[in-house]
C-alpha cells in the first residue's frame, strides 16, 4: 500500500449554490476536523456540526419538502428538491474526504451514482462537444454514450490502460477517466490524462467509485471533477442508492447543481442521513477489505486453473506501477477469469461466504460471472470479487474451498 501522507484537514466551505454561507445544519456551524487528522479521524468527524448542549452529534434526517418562508426567500433552505440540510452534511462530509485542504469546493449529491454521472456529462456538453469515454468503463456508459450522440455530441473512446484515451483528446470539451477500470481493473495516470486534458481546453472527470476518497482523491491529481457512485464502498451496507460529484469550478458546478434541479435527482433525507453514519466506519472497512482483497489475490495467483488475475495491489499486476503512484489504498474488488462458463457458475454456486449478486463495496462478499449481463467486454468465466469484512482467514478458505469443489 502506498501510505502517502493525507494532506491536511480543514472545513470545506465551497458551496456555490443556495446553501452558500448557510451555518451547517439548522443553524449550527460546522466543526472543521483538526488540522492533519489521519484518514480514520477524518471520517468519523467530516461534516459534523459544532457540538451544542442537547443536540445529538449527527443530527437526524430533516423530513420537509418546503419550509417556512415569510417574506423574501433569502435563506438557505427553501424548497425540497433545492436544498436540505441532511443534504448539507453529508456534502460537507464528502468534500472533506475527497478534497482535505482544498478551499473553494462543492460537493452535490445525487440520488444515484449515475444520477450524479449524468449530471456532470449533460451539464457540461452541448451539441457539436467532443466528448472522451472510456471503452472498458462501467456496464451503462454504453447507454450515456447512445444518449450523448442522440443529442449532437461526438463520443471518443479509448481503453483506461496505457492512458490511451491521450491518442483520441485533440479537440474534446470532456475527458471522462474511470480509474481503475470496471471490472476489468485497469489503471490510468490521472496526472498525466488531466494535464494533457487541460492543454487541450477539455474538462476532466473521474469516476472515483471504485478507489473512494479514501484510495485516491483526483482534484489533488489535477481533475475538475470527482464523481462517484456512494451506493458501492463508500456507504458499504449494500442498502442505499446514493451519488455525488465533487468539483472546484464555481460555474461549472453551478450548470451541474441546475441540472439536478431540472431532473430532480436528489436524494431523500433518509438514505442522506443513512450514509453520513456509514461513512463514520470508511475508514475501517477499507483497510479491512483492500487487506483481505490482497490475501485472497495472493492466494488466487497460486491456482493454476485462474487466469487474468488482476489487483493493482499486486506488485506484479500490469496497473501496480501507476496505482503505486497515485493510490493510497487498492481497492476491495478483484477480478479474475475460470476456464469456462459452466465452471464460473459451479464455483459461485460453491462460495458460502460469498453472495452471488452485483455491485461491489460492501461489508457482506459479493461475487458474479459478469458476462451474464452482456456489454462487459469478458470471457464467459470472468469473475468479479467484491472482497467484503469477513475474517480473512475464513474468505481464502471459502474461495479456495469452492474453486476445488467446482472443479470436479
Amino acid at each position: 500500500m502506498n501510505e502517502s501522507a493525507t494532506g491536511d484537514a480543514h472545513e470545506v466551505t465551497g458551496d456555490a449554490g443556495p446553501a452558500a454561507g448557510a451555518a451547517g445544519h439548522a443553524g449550527r456551524e460546522m466543526a472543521p476536523v483538526a488540522a492533519g487528522a489521519g484518514d480514520g479521524t477524518r471520517a468519523v468527524r467530516a461534516g459534523l456540526p459544532e457540538p451544542a448542549k442537547y443536540e445529538p452529534t449527527l443530527p437526524g434526517p430533516v423530513f420537509a419538502a418546503h419550509y417556512h418562508l415569510p417574506g423574501e426567500p433569502t435563506g438557505p433552505y427553501t424548497y425540497g428538491r433545492d436544498e436540505n440540510p441532511t443534504w448539507t452534511l453529508l456534502e460537507r462530509a464528502v468534500g472533506e474526504l475527497e478534497a482535505p485542504g482544498q478551499g473553494g469546493i462543492e460537493t452535490l449529491v445525487f440520488a444515484s451514482g449515475m444520477a450524479a454521472i449524468s449530471a456532470v456529462l449533460f451539464s457540461q456538453l452541448r451539441a457539436g462537444d467532443v466528448c472522451v469515454l472510456p471503452d472498458d468503463g462501467y456496464q451503462a456508459l454504453p447507454l450515456v454514450r447512445a444518449q450523448l450522440e442522440a443529442y449532437g455530441i461526438e463520443v471518443r473512446t479509448a481503453p483506461t490502460g496505457g492512458d490511451a484515451q491521450l491518442d483520441v483528446l485533440d479537440g474534446a470539451k470532456l475527458l471522462w477517466i474511470e480509474t481503475p477500470s470496471n471490472p476489468g481493473l485497469d489503471v490510468c495516470d490521472i496526472r498525466r490524462l488531466a494535464e494533457a486534458a487541460h492543454e487541450r481546453g477539455a474538462l476532466v472527470a473521474v469516476d472515483n467509485t471504485l478507489a473512494t476518497p479514501l484510495g485516491q482523491r483526483p482534484l489533488e491529481l489535477g481533475a475538475d471533477f470527482a464523481v462517484a457512485s456512494g451506493t458501492k464502498q463508500l456507504t458499504g451496507h449494500g442498502d442505499i442508492l446514493l451519488g455525488y460529484a465533487v468539483g472546484r469550478d464555481p460555474e461549472a458546478m453551478a450548470a451541474v447543481r441546475r441540472w439536478r434541479k431540472i431532473v430532480g435527482a436528489i436524494p431523500g433525507p433518509m438514505e442522506a442521513w443513512l450514509a453520513h453514519r456509514s461513512i463514520a466506519t470508511l475508514q475501517m472497512r477499507v483497510d479491512r477489505q483492500s487487506a483481505t482483497a490482497l490475501a485472497v489475490a495472493e492466494a488466487l495467483r497460486e491456482r493454476p486453473d485462474v487466469t487474468g488475475l488482476r489487483y493493482p495491489g499486486l506488485p506484479d499486476d500490469p496497473a501496480h506501477k501507476i496505482a503505486a503512484r497515485q493510490m493510497r489504498r487498492y481497492g476491495c474488488v478483484v477480478s479474475f477469469t475460470l476456464p469456462t462458463r459452466a465452471r464460473a457458475d459451479r464455483f459461485l454456486d460453491a462460495l458460502r461466504l460469498v453472495d452471488d449478486a452485483t455491485s461491489f463495496g460492501g461489508v457482506r462478499s459479493t461475487a458474479e460471472r459478469r458476462g451474464r449481463w452482456g456489454g462487459d467486454a469478458v470471457p464467459e468465466g470472468f469473475i468479479r470479487l467484491s472482497v467484503g469484512a469477513e475474517d480473512p482467514e475464513d474468505l481464502v478458505a471459502d474461495v479456495l474451498r469452492a474453486l476445488d469443489a467446482s472443479a470436479a
